[in-house]
This record gives C-alpha cells, structure tokens and sequence, in this order.
C-alpha cells in the first residue's frame, strides 16, 4: 500500500531536507524513521493505527502516503493534516525571524547553515511533557533510551517491513502504574513521580493543552505548568517551545544553549542566564528558533 492521503502546501523559508537532517540526528529515536526521502510515523487517530510517510513533492508540498492501516476519513484526515502543520511549524511566516538573525553576528552565520530549518513540535503535550521530564540533568542518549523504554512498556506498536514503529504511550495507560515500576526502567524516582502526576491531570482533564493554549499568556501557561512538582522553568519553558509553539519561549537555564553560546562566542566560560538575556536583545519575539538554531550547532 501506498495511498496518497492528501498535500499539504509548504511555506516559504521552509527546507524539507534541512528538517530531515535534523531529525535523523540520533538512531536512538523511537517515535519515528527519517531519511533524506522522508519521515514515517505511525499515528492513532480513532481507525485504528496508521502508518504514515511524509514525502516531498516538487519542492513545494509535502505529501502524506498512508503505508498500512484503513484509509482514513475526511475528519481524521483534517486532524492528520492539523498534526502534520504543528509538528513542522507550516504555518509560521518566518520572514522577521530571518530579518533581525542577517542583523545579528551570532544568528547570521547559522540562519545561512541551516536556512529553512523549523522549530520540529511535539504536538502531543503528554509526549512532550515526558520527554521534558526524561531529559532533566541527564545526557540526550539517555533521555532517548528513557523514551524508548517508557513507550515499548506503556505505547503500542507496529510490525512493518522489518521495523516496529511505536505511538508514544497515552495518559490513561499510566494509571494504575507504581513509582516501582517506572523505576524498573531506570528512571529516578522524582521523574517517576512527575510523570504519573502528569498523566493522571490529563486524564482527568485538569490539564491540556487547549487550555493552556487558551491562557491570556504564554507566562500564565508556564505558571500553570510548573505548578506541578517536578515541573521547573526549563521543563515548562522547553514545552512551551516545542508544544504551545510559543517562539519568545527562552530556557536560558538550558546547559546545551549555553554551551552553543559558549563555542561560538569564544567566552571562557558559560554565559550566565542574564548574560543570555542580555545577548538575546535582539531577539525578541524569536528566542524559541534562536534557541533551536544554536542548539542546532551541537549535534
């Protein structure tokens, strides 16, 4: 099967390939395939699972090629597309990001090196919070490996071709699990915690993303998140660049961006939360892709 669902027209200032580079960054990935000919992903949208591929067509739409599952409807074909827009970043006009980072002597250099590039969601705000969580004072490779065993144990999964591909585990799959057992994938007990908590807000419906969305501010939706114990600024800030695609999110707290900083600019030392503050004057309104593009430069 490979059934052409539907197109989606790309913007302008968007690289397809620079995207997919970006994505293939680490093996260690679970809930995706990239290459240079695309991203397959396998969805759960209410049909039952589906198995996505997302292609280029004639450098100016991305198609999505259903690979196996029921073709599905009109509506969940909307919500498909509606995923497919957030998770890309399609229908962000990037013109002032690029604009103020020609101005700028350290965003100069890489808005050139990787033109095209968006900020890739996480439009799944469990997901997105999990990973957030995984990834606290830990290196990458682990937080990945934290991930895979978190959605091999509690998602589901499909046999294709020789690869399983994995949907992220839902809220409600974590009710009813023990501190224990999250543990017995070796995550700390704090990260344990948090993410059950998490899980059963959103199951209950005290959380979600539409209402965090709906907040009069991004600040206000940060206030609500770390709340939560376990929540920080990073973890709130990191899911509101990646989730509630908030493009003035800044975790200036964040190791990686100060050490991107640091190579750089040839300082001595990391910059200081204010000294990144102070750096990103010119910024404003566009710390989420300036973050993104400097973290860009680390792997």
């Amino acid at each position: 099967m490979n059934d052409l669902l539907f197109e989606l027209l790309l913007p302008e200032l968007f690289d397809y390939a620079t995207c997919l580079e970006y994505m293939e960054r680490s093996a260690l990935e679970c809930l995706y395939r990239a290459d240079s000919t695309g991203v397959t992903r396998l969805f759960e949208l209410g049909s039952g699972p589906l198995l996505i591929k997302l292609t280029m067509r004639d450098g100016s739409f991305i198609q999505a090629r259903l690979l196996h599952g029921s073709v599905p409807g009109i509506e969940e074909q909307e919500r498909l597309a509606r995923y497919i827009t957030e998770w890309f970043d399609l229908d962000r006009d990037l013109t002032p990001f690029y604009t103020l980072a020609a101005a700028d002597p350290l965003l100069g250099p890489l808005a050139v090196r990787f033109h095209g590039l968006r900020i890739v969601g996480i439009p799944d705000l469990f997901e997105a919070l999990c990973w957030a969580i995984l990834g606290q004072q830990v290196n990458l490779a682990f937080a990945y490996r934290l991930k895979q065993r978190l959605t091999a144990e509690y998602g589901r999964s499909m046999e294709w071709e020789g690869h399983t591909y994995y949907c992220f585990a839902r809220p409600e799959d974590l009710l009813g699990v023990s501190v224990e057992e999250l543990c017995a994938l070796q995550l700390t007990r704090s990260k344990a915690r948090t993410i059950l908590e998490v899980a059963a807000l959103l199951a209950r419906g005290e959380l979600s993303r539409e209402a965090l969305l709906d907040m009069p501010s991004p600040e206000a939706a940060e206030k609500e998140l770390v709340a939560i114990r376990g929540i920080g600024p990073w973890t709130a800030q990191y899911v509101r660049m990646r989730c509630l695609r908030d493009p003035s999110s800044f975790p200036v707290g964040d190791v990686g961006l100060q050490n991107a900083v640091k190579v750089l600019t040839g300082m001595d030392k990391k910059p200081t939360p204010a000294e990144l503050v102070g750096l990103s004057v010119g910024w404003r309104g566009w710390e989420a892709y300036a973050t993104f593009y400097l973290w860009r430069t680390l792997y």
